[in-house]
Formats: C-alpha cells, structure tokens, sequence
C-alpha cells in the first residue's frame, strides 16, 4: 500500500482493515493525511474511526460492483484508452440517471 500512497500528499485515506498496519498509519501521519481504517481485530491499541467517512467507502464499492456488471468493462475489451475511458462514462452517467 505504500506504493500507492507514495504518489499521495494530501487528503484521506478510506481503505479496509486489510490496509491497517502501523507502517501505513505512520506514512499518513507524517504527510498529514488523515486514515479511515477500521482496526485489525488483533490490534493490541485500538484506533478510533470515523464511521460516517467508512460508510462512503461502502458506496464507492457498490459503484464499482455496479460498474463491474459491463460486461465491457470488466473485461477491457477496448483496445485503446481513450474508449475504454469514454465507455467508464457513458456507464456512470446511465448510472447516475438510474
């Protein structure tokens, strides 16, 4: 994860429990990003959470799902950027007008 957020700096970091670790915590601590992580159930020092933040997390996931029924776009028949890109719109925009 750190490879992720190595291009970060600045904002927030909403991810699963999978992504706590101190390392993780550490890296967004020191560029001033705040974290949305739920704890690890062995954490011996439990984190606080915001859960009204984890809960947009919860509908970004739904969108992707959503998106994921494409069959387009779960595959990437396009061949080149520029269209596949162009279909991720036509996709969300019929989504958004659901």
């Amino acid at each position: 994860a750190l490879v992720l957020l190595a291009g970060l700096d600045t904002g927030m970091v909403i991810a699963d429990t999978s992504y706590d670790s101190d390392a993780n915590r550490a890296y967004c601590a020191e560029k001033g990003i705040a974290v949305v992580i739920p704890n690890r159930p062995n954490r011996s020092e439990p984190v606080s959470l915001d859960e009204e933040y984890y809960r947009d997390r919860n509908k970004i996931e739904r969108f992707f799902g959503r998106m994921k029924q494409y069959r387009r776009l779960a595959t990437r028949y396009d061949k080149t950027v520029v269209s596949f890109l162009a279909f991720w719109h036509v996709a969300a925009a019929i989504d958004w007008l659901r």
